[in-house]
């Protein structure tokens, strides 16, 4: 009674202001509710409409130490995938007014050159306003409180779902789920998963209360999978099922130690704690964080930069938020469009171009666990799918397979195609059999750019587009890094508020690649036209490009050095239409070995990743060219041998 009393107390010197019930009612009841308690306040501000609950929170915070929040009302779908009688009232943190409304861009618009007098590239389009104190969290829950019932997430195969409101509800609940259990601001959470509902929830969860969230590619080797929970320094990892074998192997794996206590999974399997318990929290435990957008990391995916082994990139709130806020004021999906969901969520494209982006208009995601022609076709045509977030390989499936045919997909008005190069030919057959597809746009950028820095609005076949609103760039010599002109090759810089805040644990990898001033190495040959729009030649970088997978030629070079008949290798990326570039080994096998090519294709398997195989074949040379200083002259093996 005394916590009663004394919740009575402070109700009464915020009363004057705003009028609610002093009763807790069910969380699914119209009226407002308030909850008086010395250490929480629960409110949904119905009653008293015109009232923004922001200011009831701070002023109760100030008054009690404690923090505010809001019940949420939500209308469980039946094939939500935690009973609605499993889930107690709600807290959720303080609904917010919708006032970031994202339009898209027109032609008037475009209102200064792309082009300054020194050569310095910009967007048509001014600068656009971004908040720098939004953390991503409060970015999606702003959203779900405007989008509330419409659906907002899906996967195709179980049908399972989450409406804007269900995804804040959850979210918030395993937020209160993970502090419970001791996560902390500044720890890291590992997801090694395909694409579902749940890892939205997760991301979002993890945002609220500062982790960082960290996603392996679900194709890794355990050997692989353990080196990135070793460099992570991962508290915990979050799991598919059908991965559980790979996972448990990881954790054994004595080379690379791990810091891991938990482990969750997206269902069931032995040793896993099912994420659905996390779902079923009261909520209760949900804290009040103070996230710094600008400074605090909020994901730490994996790449391997322009070189070298992969590294933890850290990716701020604002990167993220920036990068978002800076797409959609040129491409923004609305709450009539259906989007897909097929791209990893572990790859930056999918986890902020594909999700962030569709959320931020309003859209509906279907998320697919991984590429099957009929499954990718029959999600197309029978969701109707209207913005198609894609990649060249799935570009060249839907201008070619005879397949499509079957399907009807002129539904799909829009196709924005990223993480590799696509080709002018590609592009206008493409367009030949999809008439129906009003722009087929492409975009540039790499994971250290949170990823977006170029997209193409003029529908230039073959080009990567203009800079980003905010974001700037340059084409530089290689050698001298003098400012270069129009149509000059040389590499593109870039220079935003997308642009990492550097490598984890690697200052030396961070200042090779972005210099004293702000300017951001990509390794990418290109050049501008007279109109600004950047073309992306070649690639400067070791990096191979396998359709959109990163392949580190360091990676696999190591590995193979560890073959007793190989005393030297290389590894480059020879074209493929199809794929776009395929892991090719040089090799220079020991003296007096009988070593042949499917010897060291077969050295690889289990090793590392489907995608980091030698599709592009093995060929034996004598010597491997390389510089004073030992590096591979790799420009100067696909000279002579390709």
């Amino acid at each position: 009674m005394a916590r009663r009393n004394f919740g009575q107390q402070i109700w009464t010197r915020l009363q004057p202001q705003f009028s609610v019930s002093g009763q807790l009612q069910s969380a699914t009841n119209n009226s407002s509710r308030l909850c008086l308690s010395s250490k929480v306040l629960l409110w949904t501000p119905q009653h008293h409409p015109t009232c923004h609950l922001h200011s009831v929170s701070r002023q109760w915070k100030r008054v009690t130490g404690s923090p505010a929040y809001a019940l949420s009302s939500a209308k469980v779908l039946q094939s939500d995938p935690v009973p609605s009688s499993r889930l107690s009232p709600l807290p959720v943190i303080p609904a917010a007014s919708p006032s970031r409304s994202v339009t898209r861009v027109s032609p008037a618009d475009y209102t200064q050159s792309p082009v300054t007098s020194d050569n310095i590239l910009r967007s048509p389009v001014p600068d656009i306003h971004i908040p720098p104190d939004l953390p991503v969290h409060q970015m999606v829950f702003e959203l779900c409180d405007k989008y509330k019932d419409k659906l907002a997430v899906e996967e195709f195969l179980t049908g399972r779902k989450y409406t804007y409101t269900q995804l804040k509800d959850a979210s918030f609940r395993v937020a209160s789920a993970l502090y419970r259990k001791g996560y902390r601001k500044g720890d890291v959470l590992l997801a090694f998963a395909v694409n579902n509902v749940d890892y939205t929830v997760l991301m979002v969860a993890c945002a609220a209360i500062g982790v960082w969230f960290s996603a392996a590619n679900p194709g890794f080797t355990s050997d692989e999978l353990a080196r990135q929970l070793q460099h992570s320094g991962a508290r915990g990892m979050c799991i598919s099922a059908l991965l559980s074998g790979v996972a448990k192997e990881a954790m054994a794996n004595k080379e690379f130690p791990n810091k891991v206590k938990d482990l969750f999974v997206f269902g069931e399997a032995s040793g896993f704690q099912p994420f659905g318990d996390l779902l079923v929290d009261d909520g209760k435990a949900f804290p009040d964080v103070d996230v710094d957008a600008t400074k605090d990391v909020f994901v730490l995916p994996y790449s391997s930069g322009t070189t070298g082994f992969p590294k933890g990139v850290m990716l701020s709130h604002h990167n993220c938020v920036a990068n978002v806020f800076q797409i959609c004021k040129l491409l923004s999906p609305d709450d009539q469009d259906r989007c897909i969901g097929l791209l990893p969520l572990y790859h930056i494209y999918g986890m902020v171009v594909v999700q962030f982006v569709s959320l931020m208009g309003g859209a509906s995601i279907t998320y697919l666990p991984k590429f099957d022609p009929e499954s990718f076709l029959k999600c197309l045509h029978q969701r109707k799918i209207s913005v198609a977030f894609l990649v060249p390989p799935l570009i060249l499936f839907l201008a070619k397979h005879p397949m499509v045919s079957n399907f009807d997909l002129t539904a799909i008005k829009e196709v924005v195609c990223g993480a590799a190069p696509l080709g002018e030919e590609l592009t206008e057959e493409f367009i030949a059999r999809h008439p129906s597809v009003e722009a087929l746009r492409q975009g540039y950028g790499m994971t250290e750019t949170s990823p977006v820095t170029n997209l193409d609005m003029t529908q230039t076949p073959g080009s990567a587009g203009h800079m980003l609103p905010n974001t700037l760039g340059k084409i530089v010599d290689v050698d001298s890094r003098q400012t270069l002109g129009m149509g000059e090759r040389g590499e593109l810089c870039v220079k935003g508020p997308n642009v990492m805040q550097g490598y984890y644990m690697n200052q030396e990898a961070t200042d090779d690649m972005i210099s004293a001033d702000g300017w951001l190495y990509t390794g990418d040959i290109g050049y501008f036209n007279e109109e600004g729009v950047v073309v992306i030649k070649d690639r400067l970088k070791e990096l191979i490009k396998y359709k959109g997978s990163q392949v580190a030629p360091a990676e696999l070079e190591a590995v193979l050095l560890s073959h007793p008949d190989i005393q030297d290798v290389a590894v480059i990326g020879v074209p493929d239409q199809a794929a776009g570039e395929l892991p090719k080994a040089f090799v220079v096998a020991r003296p007096g070995s009988n070593l042949t090519p499917d010897q060291v294709t077969g050295f690889l398997e289990g090793k590392v990743a489907h995608t980091k195989r030698l599709r592009g074949g093995v060929q034996f040379i004598e010597e491997i060219p390389k510089n004073p200083s030992g590096k591979i002259l790799r420009r100067v093996l696909k000279a002579s041998n390709l």
